[in-house]
């Protein structure tokens, strides 16, 4: 099938304000020529990303954006490998740094307002600009992660990564699953060093252009970065002046060609009053393009996610099942929320059993979840946000499968299409992992995939449930356990999840229309 039937055009985006299309001269809405590296966990990508900017010298460019970042999270698991010691180095060294992180919510609520004004501090006092951005829905948040590295004259080491992993605590793990030193407080069930799954991508060629360009439309949003005027007197008060930035400078070209590798840059913006200059209306064109790409499912939907909740995203889901009685979904989750609590637990159990309800219903026999433990036999915490559709279409991002990823918080992801090549890889390279192979080109075909699947998580569960008796099986999937949730417990959690954990960040107007 030609691209035209996977990715979405310019007006199928649904937002003309953003120059994110109209930058082509092709009037395409992706580019060509791009190579495609998956990063699979954090210790992978932390250390390509140190090795990157350290290459980086004086007139150079360097762009990030952050949901949560800590200051002295280690890179590399050694002193000197500090997110803000990498960043501000690079500043002292001439690198024009900057960055927009998420000004998050108060720390008594679990979020990461002081670690983000801590690494922005850091990163300004060394020379660079980096602003903590406010500029959400009600309850909302920056969740996009990028970087990008341009340097003039050297268009060669042009660069940009998307996907899951923030710079922050508890991502440097590994295959081995044996978890970051530098933990971040999660639920008890993740031990003392929780393991953590998680995906980004290096992007090279052309597409380096696209992911700068959601940066700079951002940076050059000439809103407030904060509304509230509480926060505003508080950085007049530590001397901060946020809305004083240095206009960045006049964009490069974009790179040449480095592969071949058409690659589409999906987005998610609520809409909100003021609106966003470059998605005045919002933009959900994460949930467009999942829309249009699974319209063309037909054999596997494969996923890796954090987050499966929405009744919405499950319809789609549903509908698309039925109408593909030879399509099966796999979806690998975490076995446990993140957070211990009844206001964290419920909420997020209720969403994602509901989901799965709607999804077995309608193709019974043809979706399975699974969880992923370590060779330990401690749960890995499932944070990656991937789906790879028939081998031929592939997304990796910020995004969730849930309502809040399509329609509340700020989001990127980066599709691929190539029929047989990337997402195929990815596939495989993820199965070997879950299950233990060095070797997964055997699970090319789909059939075998979920056969094998099935067999490992059965041999595991009954290795478990047996007393753990004999040596370990191979393999690290279970089949994700079903938590009862009582009937008064599901009237207050669904309320709970629908307005917290899953909010809707459309218009009135737009859901009344069930538009997006």
């Amino acid at each position: 099938m030609p691209i035209a039937d996977w990715f979405l055009s310019a007006d199928e985006r649904g937002n003309p304000a953003t120059r994110l299309d109209s930058r082509h001269p092709d009037g395409r809405a992706w580019t060509c020529g791009n190579t495609v590296t998956p990063l699979v966990h954090g210790a992978t990508y932390f250390a390509e990303l140190d090795r990157r900017v350290r290459q980086m010298g004086d007139g150079d460019l360097l762009l990030f954006t952050d949901w949560r970042g800590d200051a002295d999270q280690q890179l590399l698991g050694k002193d000197g490998s500090e997110v803000a010691t990498l960043l501000g180095d690079a500043a002292r060294r001439g690198v024009d740094v900057r960055g927009l992180v998420w000004r998050s919510h108060w720390k008594r609520l679990s979020f990461a307002a002081e670690a983000n004004r801590t690494l922005g501090d850091l990163v300004n006092e060394a020379g660079g600009q980096c602003q903590l951005d406010m500029r959400v829905r009600p309850g909302g948040s920056h969740h996009q992660k990028l970087v990008v590295l341009r340097h003039p004259g050297r268009p060669e080491l042009d660069v940009a990564f998307v996907g899951g992993l923030d710079l922050c605590h508890s991502r440097r793990d590994d295959a081995d699953h044996a978890g970051d030193p530098q933990r971040q407080p999660m639920a008890k069930v993740y031990g003392e060093r929780p393991p953590w799954h998680d995906v980004q991508v290096a992007l090279t060629g052309p597409v380096v252009g696209d992911v700068e360009t959601v940066f700079r439309e951002r940076w050059e949003d000439p809103q407030p970065l904060s509304r509230s005027p509480l926060r505003r007197a508080q950085d007049r008060v530590r001397g901060v002046q946020p809305d004083r930035v240095t206009p960045l400078p006049e964009q490069l070209p974009d790179p040449e060609p480095t592969g071949e590798l058409a690659v589409q840059l999906l987005r998610t913006y609520p809409f909100r009053r003021p609106g966003y200059p470059f998605a005045p209306q919002g933009e959900c064109s994460v949930a467009r393009g999942y829309r249009k790409a699974l319209g063309q499912a037909r054999r596997l939907v494969y996923v890796e996610d954090q987050y499966l909740w929405s009744t919405e995203v499950a319809r789609l889901l549903a509908r698309t099942l039925r109408a593909n009685p030879e399509l099966h979904l796999v979806a690998v989750l975490p076995h446990h929320p993140d957070q211990d609590g009844r206001l964290a637990v419920a909420p997020q159990l209720l969403g994602r059993q509901t989901a799965l309800r709607i999804l077995q219903r309608a193709a019974p026999g043809r979706v399975t979840a699974y969880g992923v433990e370590s060779p330990a036999g401690v749960p890995v915490y499932v944070h990656a946000k991937v789906c790879v559709i028939d081998d031929t279409w592939a997304s990796v991002g910020s995004d969730n499968f849930n309502r809040r990823s399509w329609t509340h918080d700020s989001e990127i992801a980066a599709a691929v299409h190539d029929p047989g090549g990337y997402p195929q890889r990815l596939r495989l390279a993820l199965a070997a992992e879950h299950l233990d192979l060095e070797d997964a080109s055997a699970l090319a075909d789909p059939a075998e995939t979920l056969a094998a699947f099935a067999r490992s998580a059965q041999c595991l569960q009954a290795w478990h449930d047996g007393g753990r008796v004999g040596p370990r099986p191979p393999g690290r999937l279970r089949p994700l356990t079903e938590h009862h949730v009582s009937g008064w417990t599901r009237v207050w959690a669904g309320v709970f999840y629908r307005l917290v954990h899953d909010p809707d960040g459309r218009s009135w107007r737009q859901r009344l229309r069930r538009a997006d």
